[in-house]
């Protein structure tokens, strides 16, 4: 993220000085000024282009952290509704809300909640999230 945030700012700079090197060219009428800013515009041009291919070329290593220990989740005896509904938790969504995403009662949804905080020996949700990415059977 850092990364990220440093050549970001390196580039406005560099395009803020851009910007003053063409206002230079504009007063002072000279040729060669803005051929240098014509170069510095191709360099941006191909920073952009290699920032683009590096975004858009997968991560190796984040899919193989994204995967789900389904043995896990098998050991530990949730249910897939269950799971489901760890999942909904994962995402914030009250019980209730559960309830009615999943077309079941919200005394039904707590019974799960209750099953599921005993199963990953938590006593709150977020433990049980923490606890569940923790044993990566959440992403």
């Amino acid at each position: 993220m850092k990364k990220t945030i440093v050549v970001f700012t390196l580039l406005i700079i560099a395009l803020l000085t851009l910007f003053q090197l063409s206002k230079y060219t504009v007063t002072s009428g000279s040729i060669q000024m803005e051929v240098v800013v014509a170069g510095i515009a191709l360099l941006f041009l191909l920073i952009g282009f290699l920032l683009s291919r590096r975004s858009s070329t997968p991560d190796t290593n984040a899919s193989e952290e994204t995967k789900i220990d389904q043995r896990k989740i098998e050991e530990l005896g949730i249910s897939s509704r269950e799971y489901e509904i760890l999942q909904e938790i994962a995402k914030g969504l009250s019980n209730k809300e559960i309830a009615e995403k999943l077309f079941v009662s919200e005394s039904t949804v707590k019974t799960h909640v209750s099953n599921l905080f005993t199963k990953l020996d938590v006593k709150r949700r977020t433990q049980a999230i923490q606890q569940a990415k923790s044993f990566k059977i959440l992403t």
